[in-house]
């Protein structure tokens, strides 16, 4: 366990649930660095601390959020002003062959986290980490998509998010908690797990770079449009979102129209940056029983109520991606030598 470093008596306390992943990771480092004493959650001792930056102290709470008192012992132990929870399982095909694991992850976990603050930090802001998946079937008509769509989920992953949307802002209302939830778009950039498209095809090219891969780059559906975001641009909006937003509020965080591109784009962008010929190769086993053609953000509320704005452009994040999948596929050949 990570040490914890005496912060000035100001700092908040912050508790991040699955502070270890991709996403909590940058969290985590954006927390610190405003002075903030930072929580976190990890299902176990034995979990992969590797996002997790050293330059920074963080206490680790071993916390399984299906386990009801081991919920409440992490925020007990925290005693948190805000709450972020992260915490699920977010890969999208993977809902489809466990379909039942994607919803006790997603939507029991939130409940036992709701249910912890309520009991041990009733005070906490709660921030709810939503999905842009939660849209789901969007027809073009309705895009830039508002928080006032209609949600209609095309996978078992966006089931889960919109039943934990749900009951965020049921326990905002019920409760009079002040629980906040965030519909993240599509984000990426450096430390992004592999199983993802973009993140995927980073390292695919970093491997073929090197020699160490020499099968053709696999992809599925190109044609989907996405709204892409910084990861390290999604979680100022999660720090806004608990420092300025509105108990039961709902917040898109996205670029919106100016930054929407096609996978075909993004695809056709990393390859760019490439020290070498890339070969491609459409594959049916990246193909899903059914995709989300369009998912473009309008973050207009965002932007009024909690002043937030993505910055980082896609050039930058993708390219900041392939970097990181370099110097991974780097650490990976001095291992294996």
């Amino acid at each position: 366990m990570k040490k914890t470093t005496p912060l000035h008596p100001l700092g908040k306390r912050v508790l991040i649930t699955g502070i270890n992943g991709f996403v909590g990771s940058h969290l985590a480092e954006a927390c610190a660095a405003r002075g903030w004493r930072v929580f976190g959650t990890v299902r176990s001792f034995r979990s992969s601390l590797a996002n997790l930056p050293e330059k920074h102290d963080y206490t680790l709470l071993p916390c399984d959020l299906l386990d009801h008192s081991a919920a409440s012992a992490a925020v007990k132990a925290a005693n948190p002003d805000y709450v972020f929870h992260l915490a699920a399982q977010s890969f999208v095909p993977a809902s489809w062959s466990s379909p039942r694991a994607t919803l006790d992850a997603n939507v029991v976990g939130t409940l036992h986290v709701l249910e912890a603050v309520r009991a041990e930090a009733p005070d906490a802001v709660v921030q709810v980490a939503g999905s842009s998946e939660e849209y789901g079937r969007v027809e073009a008509d309705e895009c830039p998509i508002r928080v006032t769509q209609p949600l209609r989920p095309l996978s078992p992953y966006g089931v889960s998010k919109v039943a934990a949307d749900m009951l965020a802002r049921q326990y905002a209302a019920s409760y009079g908690m002040r629980v906040i939830v965030t519909r993240a778009f599509n984000h990426s950039g450096p430390r992004r797990g592999a199983a993802f498209a973009e993140s995927q095809w980073a390292r695919a090219i970093a491997l073929i770079e090197t020699g160490r891969k020499k099968t053709p780059l696999q992809h599925g559906n190109l044609d989907a449009i996405r709204d892409y975001t910084d990861a390290r641009d999604t979680v100022v909006g999660y720090i806004q979102a608990v420092e300025r937003g509105r108990a039961g509020a709902v917040y898109n965080l996205g670029w919106g129209a100016i930054q929407s591109p096609s996978m075909s784009n993004v695809l056709t962008k990393l390859v760019s940056f490439a020290e070498c010929n890339i070969p491609l190769e459409l594959s049916t086993n990246f193909m899903r029983p059914s995709d989300v053609p369009r998912l473009i953000c309008d973050p207009s509320l965002a932007e009024s109520e909690i002043g937030w704005a993505p910055k980082i452009s896609l050039h930058e994040m993708l390219f900041d991606l392939l970097n990181y999948w370099r110097a991974q596929v780097a650490k990976e050949k001095e291992i294996a030598a």
